[in-house]
């Protein structure tokens, strides 16, 4: 009769405490602050789920929303046809491949309170390069005041910085399928779209929903680049769920700002959550 032995479970000891330390721990604090008025940590006041009602019925929090998840919506649309492409044009195990790679691996390891600095300066009509271009062809590009071109600012500089990350998954991805099937696809004479639809997409599925579970994840919690770029503004335009989260923080509105963190992390969890169930259907595929 086997007998089954789960001593290794405690091997994962150490990671399951360093979890409940780094997550559950600060998450139940957050929540307890939400419940109060804070003044200072030792000045508070008991408010219960007032800060909770408050936002139910904000429009501001419907509208950031909104923002977010259109912002998301045009990362995924905008980056991961790009990802994918560049990766169907990288030839495995050529030294042209690996140094795309390394090349598309360059922005993920730039500093985020860079990276606004460089675009801004890219786009400044005075000296940099790309604003002196769109001076030349005549293309007023004002992103300060301009919420279209503040959102392709925004848009630009998230694509630069995540597309390799995108590029890089849908390379490993098309990297694992074994060269029997394009061998068969030759052998039918499939097409090279027949190929990618039957093929390659189907087997790159359940790695493509890793890079979307991030990259969605990701951008509904952009701020630094939003906020160095134009602080929310024109108007507000850009103005998404984490700027506001910032905005309690810094006029030090610790209670609201801990209610915002609770209800985006419920948003969060619930995303992750049926972004796991599609990667389980993936996977059973």
């Amino acid at each position: 009769m086997r007998t089954h032995n789960n001593a290794a479970w405690w091997f994962a000891v150490p990671a399951f405490s360093l979890l409940l330390l780094v997550g559950l721990i600060p998450i139940v604090a957050v929540f307890n602050f939400s419940l109060f008025d804070i003044f200072t940590l030792e000045d508070r006041y008991w408010v219960g789920l007032d800060w909770y009602r408050e936002l139910t019925v904000s429009v501001d929090l419907y509208k950031a929303l909104g923002r977010s998840v259109l912002f998301s919506t045009l990362v995924v649309l905008i980056q991961f046809p790009l990802g994918i492409g560049i990766a169907l044009m990288m030839r495995r195990g050529s030294i042209q491949t690996t140094a795309m790679l390394m090349l598309l691996a360059i922005p993920l390891v730039v500093p985020w309170n860079m990276i606004p600095i460089v675009w801004t300066t890219l786009v400044n009509p005075d000296f940099g390069v790309l604003g002196q271009f769109f001076g030349w062809i005549g293309w007023d590009f004002d992103y300060k005041f301009n919420a279209l071109h503040t959102w392709m600012l925004i848009l630009t500089v998230d694509t630069w910085h995540w597309v390799g990350l995108v590029a890089i998954l849908a390379y490993s991805g098309r990297s694992s399928i074994p060269n029997a099937y394009f061998h068969a696809a030759v052998i039918d004479g499939a097409s090279r779209r027949a190929v990618f639809w039957h093929i390659e997409l189907p087997k790159m599925r359940a790695v493509l929903l890793m890079a979307l579970l991030l990259r969605v994840m990701d951008s509904l919690m952009i701020y630094t680049e939003a906020f160095a770029i134009n602080a929310g503004g024109p108007n507000g335009a850009t103005t998404f769920l984490s700027l506001d989260l910032g905005e309690d923080i810094n006029a030090f509105n610790y209670g609201p700002a801990a209610a915002r963190s609770v209800i985006y992390f419920l948003f969060v969890l619930l995303l992750a959550w049926n972004f796991r169930r599609m990667m389980q259907r993936a996977e059973a595929a």
